[in-house]
């Protein structure tokens, strides 16, 4: 069990740091000039932060009791409807056990979240093309998307998702 839990903790982590340079990346060659492809793309950074910061309260020690204090109290800023936000995120008028079986529950559920987003952000990054290095146009209109394109990702899901079955 506990080497399941440390790479997931763990595998988080790299997933972020991978995140972070795909973004680097983006900025690099001038992504953001497509824009459906990098809004579908801000839209997947900030549920993935929403789910390592849910992931993050689970363990229930001192560092994610008062991070969930403090970032659900982030939430008290928004006029008039902000304390009521607050104590629906708490289940309550502080954080305590339902906090964490509604931060749980999001845990679980977000992932789904995450993957349908995903596929939006390749639907549009196989419509307008990939930004390369050379800032060549690569007549993406002459190669079918399937069986090409489809096959390549499914094998690249594969190759995914091995390891981690696998694990299982």
């Amino acid at each position: 069990g506990w080497t399941i839990r440390n790479l997931h903790a763990n595998g988080a982590s790299f997933f972020f740091i991978c995140i972070f340079l795909h973004i680097g990346r983006g900025l690099y060659y001038g992504s953001y000039l497509y824009k459906e492809t990098w809004n579908t793309g801000v839209i997947l950074l900030l549920t993935l932060m929403a789910t390592a910061f849910v992931g993050y309260v689970l363990p229930w020690g001192q560092m994610s009791f008062w991070g969930a204090t403090v970032i659900t109290n982030l939430f008290s800023a928004i006029p008039y409807i902000g304390q009521t936000l607050v104590e629906w995120a708490w289940g309550g008028f502080s954080v305590d056990n339902p906090t964490l079986t509604r931060f749980f529950a999001l845990h679980f559920l977000l992932p789904f979240a995450i993957a349908g987003i995903t596929t939006i952000h390749l639907m549009f990054l196989h419509e307008s093309g990939s930004n390369n290095p050379l800032g060549i146009s690569s007549n993406s209109d002459k190669i079918p998307f399937h069986p090409y394109y489809s096959l390549k990702d499914i094998l690249g899901l594969a190759f995914m998702l091995t390891p981690l079955l696998t694990l299982a």
